[in-house]
């Protein structure tokens, strides 16, 4: 019983401060089955200037230095986010809607893969920005800005 008590507490810690939306990269995690699940929940976003909404967490300090799904390091100081079906590279404006504040930042990892509510996990950097950090979630709106070579037909 000590040791799920010292587990909980632990898990807690380590995502205090975005709870549940913090991760770890995955991106072989999701069963091809899973992946398609995902993409039907939420707005499969094909073209540049697509929408989304919902909201944003961020990474917690645990995970500086741990690889994304885009092979590169997860750095807190950078303008990044990760997002279950975007294609990596994909730039997008996230605008926090009770405040207006926006940020550019770019897909480099999959996730959230908590509450399906979650539709970003930002940098520390981007909710920084945002004006997040002491409260770690925000209502956000997310609009495609460039898809790049990873545009899908």
């Amino acid at each position: 019983m000590q040791r799920v008590a010292l587990a909980c507490l632990l898990t807690s810690s380590l995502t205090a401060c975005c709870g549940e939306g913090s991760h770890r990269s995955v991106a072989s995690a999701a069963q091809p089955e899973e992946r398609e699940a995902q993409e039907a929940e939420g707005v499969d976003l094909d073209r540049d200037g697509d929408v989304m909404h919902g909201e944003a967490s961020y990474y917690a300090d645990f995970f500086d230095g741990r690889k994304t799904a885009s092979g590169d390091r997860y750095d807190p100081n950078k303008m990044t986010a990760a997002n279950r079906t975007l294609p990596l590279g994909t730039k997008v404006r996230i605008r926090r809607v009770d405040t207006g504040a926006s940020v550019v930042v770019t897909v480099n990892d999959r996730g959230p893969f908590g509450k399906r509510r979650r539709i970003f996990d930002l940098s520390k950097a981007a909710a920084k920005k945002l004006h997040m950090l002491e409260r770690g979630t925000a209502q956000v709106e997310a609009v495609v800005l460039d898809m790049g070579d990873n545009h899908r037909h």
